[in-house]
């Protein structure tokens, strides 16, 4: 009776053993920063190159094939944007969304975001130059398998007329934190 009784002991250890195991697997972490560092490290240099200056920003959106996507606010969205951009707020990235957005991983993309304009007013209030969206939204692209991007470099005000802003040209007063 001993080893039997020993034995249904060992079972139930073991059996509670694995479900703490599937248990502890189950609640594992589904954010991996070290993985967005490596992410942003090993695309750093790549990112420098792929900032664009306005005249070429406009010359490859006017080609075939090309998104201008911006992943600004919806609110901000509708108040203004470079005209022909198509919005996907960056919030919402996932494989499904951005694929409905963008057609084929091999797209050129252009984006752009509030720190590329100098007018500091809603629609675009200047962020934090270090967290500028510019920046995480073209880290993500990348780690959702898009490579052919292009990044607004530079800042540009609202009424310059070769940025093509569709919306109301708001005054700095308008801005209200």
């Amino acid at each position: 009776m001993g080893v039997r009784r020993n034995a249904v002991l060992g079972l139930i250890t073991l059996a509670a053993f694995i479900g703490c195991g599937l248990m502890a697997n189950a609640q594992e972490s589904q954010v991996d920063y070290d993985g967005f560092l490596g992410l942003s490290a090993e695309i750093a240099d790549y990112r420098e190159s792929r900032l664009v200056d306005l005249d070429t920003f406009n010359r490859m959106k006017a080609e075939p094939g090309t998104i201008v996507l911006d992943t600004r606010s919806a609110e901000a969205f509708q108040m203004g944007h470079i005209a022909g951009a198509v919005h996907l707020n960056f919030s919402d990235f996932t494989d499904e969304k951005l694929a409905r957005v963008i057609p084929s991983k091999a797209t050129r993309i252009l984006i752009y975001c509030n720190n590329n304009f100098t007018d500091n007013v809603a629609p675009v209030p200047v962020k934090r130059i270090e967290l500028a969206l510019n920046v995480p939204t073209f880290i993500n692209l990348y780690g959702y398998g898009y490579e052919n991007i292009q990044e607004l470099n530079g800042a540009y005000s609202l009424a310059d007329p070769d940025i093509n802003w569709v919306g109301e040209v708001p005054s700095r007063q308008a801005f209200q934190p």
